[in-house]
């Protein structure tokens, strides 16, 4: 590959660290990369100069034919359960770690390609991805990130100018990714699995010093590692559930040390609220389903701490057991806490009350039984703190189900005593009108395929700014037409 000049300030500490957590790799050759969407911001918050990318050298560096100065290339080994059958080898079978470098804000970020071409974990696979499932990626990720979401971001997307099949013949594509870091649950099972406690030991040592560093010193330090991963995942479960995303294939190879979203295969926004709400064509059980995230949350991070009890207290299995679990245990009350100060926060509430889960719930309970529009609703609401409750009525065509509980929350607020302008621009704060409406991605998707772009880079300007209304972005806000019937993603990146 031939070497560009150092366009990245590259630090990259697993290559450096981790010996034996990876094999060296470089992408595959393709005709054509050609750069079809770019993050200036996200660059420039890379410490990156987005002239030096925004040309064909950045295309082939971000399609993996170029290796810029000071890249390690990399394929990372780990496993995973997936839909709860483990497999003790997946590991990068369609990206590479190009490198670390230090933000402007002094954070260590990896910037990863998907959709490279094969590496040894391909398991047979080609290695590449095709523009529908990396545009996904693009624009569910910048629209999680909007939302204030913690995720992994898309820096670039390129073509590479060969056809890939996938149910036909697609447009072959790379997507540039950012993120924390890759380390996840999954890693420190393959090492766990094959009884490597050392290595799992040196893992759990650099996630420390990467994501909790405060923490390196302290003799129980991989117990409250993991004290600390079980705490980001919960309010990360809470986040989701409170904006209507449905992640689809939480595996725990797809869970995150960092605490950020990943892997934006399956995914999708609800529009009506269902608690059993599925989206990915392989979860035929409904494993996935949106309600279920937390629980399979607390699944994924008991397999965590199976792989981390030898760490814990390594003389003494059952009292490493107890510790661990006794962590585990607290998930619930965890995500509890943040799901309800969420919903507070969707309904303008700004004190807790006794029986404010059941009070929300019931709400919920009238939601889904007819069919309401779960990011609509509770941006209507907000007009009805104002006296205007017309619009969030009208979504119930039983009010019955719903005048009762409307009352009960204005004599909460009347109780709270605050301001009703001031409830307004709070719930306002938090409720989005514009969500990557799944008909809104399809056509942008669509689009691509023929080489159109206008529909992506419209989509991406609408969802930067989800909680602001603008009267041009009027069909970003609509739910999906009748005619767009039931809703199935798939696993493509």
């Amino acid at each position: 590959m031939t070497a560009t000049p150092p366009l990245f300030q590259f630090d990259n500490s697993y290559a450096r660290d981790l010996p034996g957590f990876y094999v060296a790799w470089e992408g595959a050759k393709v005709p054509q990369p050609e750069l079809v969407l770019f993050n200036r911001p996200l660059a420039e918050e890379l410490g990156i100069d987005p002239a030096g990318l925004e040309t064909a050298d950045g295309a082939a560096i971000f399609a993996g034919v170029k290796q810029p100065g000071g890249a390690s290339p990399l394929a990372q080994v780990y496993a995973g359960h997936q839909f709860g059958g483990f497999s003790p080898q997946l590991g990068d079978g369609r990206a590479l770690l190009l490198g670390e470098v230090i933000d402007t804000h002094g954070r260590r970020r990896d910037i990863q390609l998907k959709g490279s071409g094969p590496t040894p974990f391909s398991r047979g696979g080609d290695g590449k991805a095709v523009i529908g499932p990396v545009l996904r990626e693009y624009i569910i990720g910048e629209a999680m990130y909007a939302l204030g979401i913690p995720t992994t971001r898309a820096m670039a997307a390129v073509t590479t100018g060969e056809m890939i099949y996938r149910e036909g013949p697609k447009p072959g594509a790379v997507l540039a990714r950012v993120a924390a870091s890759h380390l996840r649950v999954g890693t420190f099972q393959y090492f766990a699995a094959r009884g490597e406690t050392d290595k799992v030991r040196l893992l759990a040592d650099y996630a420390i010093s990467r994501h909790d560093p405060d923490l390196a010193e302290d003799p129980d330090r991989f117990l409250r590692f993991f004290r600390r991963v079980t705490e980001r995942q919960a309010a990360l479960m809470a986040r989701w559930v409170l904006v209507g995303f449905v992640h689809g294939v939480m595996n725990t190879d797809n869970t995150t040390i960092s605490g950020e979203t990943i892997d934006y295969g399956p995914c999708a926004f609800i529009d009506t609220y269902d608690p059993q709400a599925v989206f990915s064509s392989i979860d035929h059980g409904g494993r996935y389903a949106f309600a279920r995230q937390p629980q399979i949350a607390q699944w994924n991070l008991a397999r965590l701490a199976e792989a981390l009890l030898a760490l814990i207290e390594p003389e003494d299995m059952d009292k490493a057991v107890d510790l661990a679990g006794t962590e585990l245990a607290r998930f619930p009350e965890l995500y509890n806490g943040h799901w309800l100060e969420g919903m507070r926060a969707k309904l303008g509430l700004e004190t807790d009350a006794e029986g404010d889960l059941e009070f929300f719930q019931a709400l919920l309970t009238a939601m889904a039984e007819q069919g309401v529009d779960y990011t609509l609703f509770f941006r209507a609401l907000g007009a009805a703190a104002e006296g205007a409750p017309e619009k969030a009525c009208a979504f119930f065509a039983d009010p019955a189900a719903f005048d009762p509980w409307l009352a009960a929350w204005h004599e909460r607020l009347e109780a709270e005593g605050t301001a009703t302008d001031r409830i307004r621009t709070s719930m306002d704060a938090v409720n989005p009108i514009y969500i990557p409406r799944n008909h809104k991605v399809e056509e942008a998707l669509s689009a691509a395929e023929t080489g159109d772009y206008t529909a992506a880079r419209q989509l991406l300007n609408v969802l930067k700014t989800p909680f602001t209304e603008n009267p041009d972005f009027e069909a970003y806000a609509q739910p999906a037409p009748a005619s767009f019937g039931t809703y199935q993603t798939f696993c493509g990146t």
